[in-house]
């Protein structure tokens, strides 16, 4: 490969996660997220979490399918975290929409966002705790995902870019031994 097509593969595995980090975000601040109640913000967490997985699965098969393994890894995990953490943001802002009891002040979208973000990186400055059972019970959900992602997410992502380099490996070798 050569430079010209390295720096190609580099600024769209750059770009379209850039991208998709821009509409994703844009949809946050400006969809209409105020109609539900805390139920509705378990299932809506539930699904975005099937979501997620689902978003993480493609990503893995692209790192087993892709010539850069590498880079595709980048771009996943550029993808898949700020979906993920997004999806909090938006459980956490419906929460305190239908109960602002819920946490210990009320929750804009942007406190939303910073508040799963000091939980996920396990910050926790205490400017804003959950103060309902449910609440409670949503930041807990968010803390075992996280571990899990983090976790789970890691190995997969490094054992999918293992594979597929070794894969890519064992067919040039036995491209090289036909010829």
């Amino acid at each position: 490969m050569d430079t010209r097509q390295r720096r190609r593969l580099i600024a769209e595995a750059l770009l379209r996660p850039m991208l998709t980090v821009i509409a994703l975000g844009s949809a946050y601040f400006l969809l209409p997220w105020t109609d539900a109640h805390t139920g509705r913000a378990f299932v809506l967490l539930i699904g975005g979490g099937a979501a997620v997985v689902g978003v993480a699965s493609w990503q893995i098969s692209r790192i087993l399918k892709s010539d850069v393994p590498s880079l595709q890894a980048v771009e996943a995990v550029s993808v898949v975290m700020p979906t993920y953490l997004l999806l909090v943001s938006i459980t956490y802002f419906v929460v305190a929409r239908a109960d602002p009891a819920s946490f210990t002040e009320p929750l804009s979208r942007m406190a939303a966002l910073y508040f799963s973000l000091s939980v996920f990186s396990t910050v926790g400055f205490g400017d804003i705790a959950a103060r309902t059972d449910p609440a409670r019970a949503l930041v807990s959900l968010q803390i075992v995902c996280n571990l899990v992602l983090i976790g789970f997410g890691v190995r997969f992502v490094v054992a999918a870019v293992s594979w597929s380099k070794k894969h890519r490996t064992r067919q040039q070798k036995a491209g090289d031994a036909t010829e």
